[in-house]
């Protein structure tokens, strides 16, 4: 828990600080806009109350049109803007004055035509030595709504008080708004905490069930075949064994152990008269005991979280030269998990004592593995086992069935739940 714990305050932390370096920049770019529109905005209030009356830019009288245009540029330059221009409604240009520093910047401007806009608008500029520019165009208002009256365009040079005190607001946004993402990462992480915890302790309760079911499950049908119990938890030990030492994933893990636990599992549906018999098998005995796969595949089928197990129940009597049972399946067309429980299965047979028979030697039994190398198991998969064969006897030797289920439960611990 202190590892998932730990995991997610580095996530949480990661979240959060990938959130304020984009919410950040992103909060002072729409709070220096915010700041920019508001600043154009009062210059065009200012520059429409100088201009006075509207109407006067709609007469026809070419006397007093100029003089009015005139006096209202005059009285508007040197204000917000350093540059004004006033244009009447068929774009000719009426007006212009200009303070020294709007004479510097003017030809740099870009230049357009006529104007013929119908809502206010801005450009904002940089030019390499005159710094921040802005640049206003708005129509005026006369007696016909479909047609302005005039234009005025007016240009106003943002002076260093203005430009500092607008990114000191912007960027007081911007670490208010990567502050606020922290705090919430903060915020939430017990939260997060306390929600996968009680998810963790919930799947580990259902994960439990499932294990307790197969184990049942496992161990009935050990029972009626005459056996303790303690063959299933070898064979599913030994195979974790190989797999481990083969370094397979999680998940094929998990399925490697659920299915060699229930290999058997169709003996379930075999007739006591058979499954029982002490002596040998008759052929059409030996061919009703071999539907027990054709069984356990349909047991464990639908079944979703024994979905896993069904390799090793359909594939384990299969044989590698292709001369085993159901499918006759072949070469790596036998399932990784069913090949490997395969060895496994045969070695604990041979070195383990039943009710029919004694135990063979170490020895005896790691040659027959040997020779069968290459017909019965994957050769690849037999060099691997040998390499830790004598380990595992050694570990199994002197185990009765408590031992071997704590084996197994130790492999199950570790490949089926979260690690602390």
């Amino acid at each position: 828990m202190k590892t998932f714990k730990q995991r997610a305050a580095r996530r949480i932390a990661a979240i959060s600080m990938l959130l304020a370096l984009i919410s950040g920049p992103l909060a002072w770019l729409i709070s220096r806009e915010i700041a920019e529109e508001n600043m154009v905005s009062l210059a065009m209030e200012e520059s429409r109350h100088i201009l006075g009356d509207r109407d006067s830019f709609a007469l026809p009288a070419e006397k007093q049109l100029p003089l009015r245009a005139d006096e209202a540029a005059l009285a508007i330059t040197g204000g917000l803007f350093d540059i004004a221009e006033i244009y009447d409604a068929d774009g000719r240009k009426l007006a212009e004055a200009s303070t020294p520093a709007g004479e510097a910047v003017e030809s740099l401007l870009p230049k357009h035509g006529r104007p013929n806009y119908r809502t206010p608008s801005y450009q904002s500029l940089k030019l390499p030595e005159q710094g921040w520019i802005l640049r206003i165009f708005v129509p005026l208002e006369g007696r016909d709504a479909e047609r302005p009256a005039g234009f005025f365009e007016g240009v106003r040079i943002v002076p260093e008080w203005q430009k500092e005190e607008l990114m000191r607001g912007a960027l007081t946004m911007a670490l208010i708004v990567a502050a606020a993402s922290l705090l919430c990462g903060l915020t939430i992480y017990p939260f997060v905490v306390h929600l996968s915890a009680e998810n963790s302790r919930r799947a580990e309760a259902l994960l439990e069930s499932h294990l307790s079911m197969m184990e049942a499950m496992g161990r009935a049908v050990a029972r009626r075949d005459s056996d303790t119990g303690a063959h299933n938890y070898r064979v599913a030990w030994i195979a974790a064994c190989i797999g481990e030492a083969l370094g397979l994933e999680r998940p094929a893990m998990q399925a490697l152990i659920v299915g060699s636990f229930l290999h058997d599992v169709g003996k379930i549906g075999i007739p006591d008269a058979i499954l029982l018999k002490p002596g040998r098998l008759d052929a059409e005995e030996m061919a009703t005991m071999r539907t027990h796969v054709a069984q356990g595949e349909a047991i464990v089928a639908g079944i979703g979280w024994l979905d896993e197990a069904a390799a090793v129940v359909a594939g384990h009597h299969e044989k590698w030269d292709g001369k085993g049972y159901p499918r006759a399946l072949s070469g790596e067309n036998i399932p990784l998990a069913a090949r490997i429980f395969a060895i496994a299965d045969v070695f604990d047979a041979l070195v383990s004592r039943r009710p029919y028979k004694e135990a063979m030697p170490f020895a005896a039994a790691i040659e027959i593995i040997r020779q069968d190398s290459g017909s019965h198991f994957d050769p690849a998969l037999a060099a691997i086992f040998l390499n830790i064969a004598e380990t595992l006897h050694t570990r199994l030797q002197c185990c009765d069935e408590a031992d071997c289920r704590r084996l197994l439960d130790d492999k199950v611990r570790h490949h089926f739940f979260a690690q602390a």
